[in-house]
Parts: structure tokens; sequence; C-alpha cells
């Protein structure tokens, strides 16, 4: 499956307790509500979305799927490819959800924990791993951004690809949630690091992010809090 032929911004639907909520930084209790997912993911086809990135909040923090219900409903809404990330820690739970209609499964902490899990769900449903690597000042970070693994991002996106990941997505946690803008260089150093597509997430809050991660060669971009705070819209970010 070829992922993102032509350049795509993706939006988030990040659920917690079966809504729609952006965080700042990733930290709980800094949520920001926006209602219903289905109605949320709906509402992003119907502004043009060619993929939506649904992100299960308290499966991050809980390691087990709580929105599991929540995710369900979006799937059996919509007909776009969805990629969805969250409380994912084991082969069987991402092949599960691929059999079940996700196109890609993201998966952060369990793929930093065991690597090999990449390849096992790769070999059943190729391509259709995409890791996430969170960055904080320069180091690839897990379990809620709480945690530093001393691996550098570039280094460790080389590495996921080996076995067999389909893409990475990339999120700077030093500029997520804060409207803040983007830090371009450390986007263009996984991209030059890979053969996959690297999808780039946080901190993305004007056209001008956009066009810059575009130009720093990502295939793909997600974008959560800009759009829902309507710094602009889904349609003017994917002419940009």
């Amino acid at each position: 499956m070829t992922h993102f032929p032509e350049f795509e911004v993706i939006p988030a639907v990040d659920m917690q307790e079966g809504e729609v909520v952006q965080l700042v930084q990733g930290e709980r209790g800094t949520a920001t509500r926006y209602g219903d997912p289905v109605e949320a993911a709906r509402r992003w086809i119907d502004e043009g979305a060619r993929t939506l990135h649904l992100v299960d909040l308290d499966g991050a923090f809980e390691g087990e799927r709580v929105n599991a219900a929540a995710v369900d409903a979006v799937l059996d809404a919509v007909d776009v490819p969805v990629q969805l990330g969250g409380g994912i820690r084991t082969a069987d739970d991402a092949i599960d959800l691929l059999d079940r209609g996700v196109d890609r499964v993201i998966l952060g902490t369990a793929a930093v924990e065991n690597p090999d899990i990449v390849a096992e769900i790769s070999e059943e449903h190729p391509g259709s791993v995409t890791v996430s690597l969170d960055a904080k000042d320069g180091e690839v970070v897990v379990s809620g951004w709480t945690e530093g693994t001393g691996l550098d991002p570039a280094e460790a996106a080389g590495r996921y690809e080996d076995l067999g990941a389909g893409a990475i997505l990339f999120t700077d946690v030093d500029v997520e949630g804060q409207l803040e803008g983007i830090n371009r260089e450390i986007v263009e150093r996984v991209v030059d690091a890979v053969d996959v597509p690297v999808v780039a997430s946080g901190g993305v809050t004007t056209l001008d992010d956009v066009r810059a991660l575009r130009e720093a060669g990502a295939a793909a971009v997600v974008v959560g809090t800009a759009l829902y705070e309507g710094r602009f819209t889904l349609a003017e970010a994917q002419s940009a």
C-alpha cells in the first residue's frame, strides 16, 4: 500500500473519555473539549480529509484501549483510511485492529520497548505499522513523554524502517499543542534518515508551518489544535 501519493494534511481526532480533546504538550488536565468523535470525523471528511488520525489518549496513558467504542463508531461512520494510535501494546491488539478496518496502527512505547513487534505485525499486514517517535530536547521519549531513551530520532527512524515500519510519525514534543510553530531542522534530519514516508506532527500553527514541513520533506502533517481553534481551514492547509 503506498501511503500518501501526494502531501496530505491529516486532521487529528484525539479522544479522551469518549470525547474529542486537544492537550497542551501532552499534559493530562490541559484538555480543551471538542465534542463527539464521529461528528468531528465527519466534519473533517466533509472538508476534504483523505486520511484521519485517531488517538486514544486514555489508552496512551493507561496502556490499554479505553476509547474502543468511540473508535469503532468512527470506523463505522467513515470511508477514508484511518490511522490509530494510543494504548496498542501487543501485536495481537494491532492485528485485531487492522483486521477490523484500521488502515495503519501507530506504535510508540510498544515499539521502543519491543522493536520485534514491528516485524511481527508487518508479516501479517505489510506496511501497516507507523512507528511514532516523539522527541524532546533531541532525544526520543516514551510513556506519555515522561521518560527519555537516549535514542537519536533519526537513528531510531532508520532502525524501525529496517524492521518493516511502513511510515514514521515524528512528533516534536518541544512545540506540541502550543501553537508556537515548528522546528524544521529536526524534521529534515528524520526525513533524510529513511526512505519510508515521514508524517510530521506537533506545533503546526500557521499555513507557513504546513509549507515548511512539506519543504522539509514530510509526506504528510497531522494537525490538531490549529484546525479546532480555526487558525486555518483544512482546505486552506491542503492548498498551501
